[in-house]
């Protein structure tokens, strides 16, 4: 998105990324178009991850960040109160 900004001059949207680690539930929906979708704890905090981040980046949360944290530059955004979620350690992924 930022590459698009700058060769059309123009901020038309920006995006916000959530990422979480973690076990998921899976299924089909629909009987007559079905749809492949996932619930859980696990997407909740992933929601969670993107509505607390920040356009054009990629917040994620502890468990993502025990994860990736030899492989990417994070920055820690220490905790961050999460609407009935309360304080959860959060970090943006460094590009």
């Amino acid at each position: 998105m930022i590459a698009r900004n700058r060769e059309t001059g123009v901020n038309t949207f920006g995006i916000r990324i959530g990422i979480n680690s973690g076990t998921v539930v899976a299924g089909i929906v629909g009987v007559k178009k079905f749809a492949y979708n996932i619930w859980g704890y696990t997407v909740n905090i992933a929601a969670r991850m993107k509505q607390y981040g920040e356009d054009g980046k990629i917040n994620i949360s502890q468990n993502t960040y025990e994860l990736l944290k030899d492989e990417f530059t994070c920055t820690d955004r220490g905790d961050i109160e999460a609407k009935n979620k309360g304080k959860m350690k959060m970090y943006f992924v460094e590009a």
